[in-house]
């Protein structure tokens, strides 16, 4: 999609979110922009950049012993347990490194963690990331299937978030609602672009966008 323009974070300028402005459909709702995350999760300059950004949110008086990637963002992920070990977080880790796992997921969208890993969410402090925030629906049932393997989660994160918290737990973000203000999401049935007779111009999640 060629009709991208750039946002760049007025306080990590490395940062920089490209959005595409139309009518899309997201797995919870219908938005008016398309935020294209490929770079920041893919580069590894941006990425970095990304991490860096995240663990001066506010990680450096949060415990950590996992972070859980979502939307693959395991590269940030990674970063970012670099950093935050880099910074003394707190762990409970005995060798003083932190864990960076991916969830699997059933045929039924169900997240699943295997045996062998499930010792790195029992009992651990878990910091949930994730590449964007737009109702809060998705990142609250990732933090039932975690609560149920027995995390206790310390922290959620993500580039992009409209929503501000979840589960009564905030969101810390690169860049909110004030980097992009007339972002807008709804219910399909609520979606004004739809009522207006407006076509889709595509259909995203976290692998990108299939235009239409």
């Amino acid at each position: 999609m060629e009709n991208y323009r750039k946002i760049i974070s007025q306080q990590y300028p490395n940062v920089i979110l490209r959005v595409v402005p139309g009518h899309f459909v997201t797995p919870n709702s219908h938005v008016n922009y398309y935020v294209d995350m490929t770079a920041v999760k893919s580069r590894t300059n941006e990425a970095r950049w990304a991490a860096e950004a995240l663990s001066a949110v506010h990680y450096f008086t949060t415990p950590v012993d996992t972070i859980v990637a979502i939307d693959g963002t395991e590269i940030i992920a990674a970063y970012l347990a670099e950093e935050l070990t880099r910074a003394g977080v707190i762990s409970k880790n005995l060798h003083k490194s932190i864990y960076v796992l991916t969830p699997e997921y059933a045929p039924g969208g169900q997240m699943i963690f295997r045996e062998n890993v499930q010792p790195w969410i029992r009992g651990k402090n878990v910091l949930v990331l994730l590449a964007s925030v737009t109702t809060g629906h998705t990142i609250t049932r990732i933090i039932e299937s975690l609560k149920y393997y027995g995390a206790e989660i310390s922290g959620l994160s993500a580039v992009f978030s409209i929503a501000t918290a979840a589960a009564g737990l905030p969101i810390y973000s690169i860049f909110t609602q004030k980097d992009l203000p007339d972002y807008s999401s709804h219910s399909p049935e609520n979606c004004p672009l739809c009522k207006a007779g407006v076509p889709i111009d595509g259909i995203c999640n976290a692998f990108g966008v299939a235009s239409l």
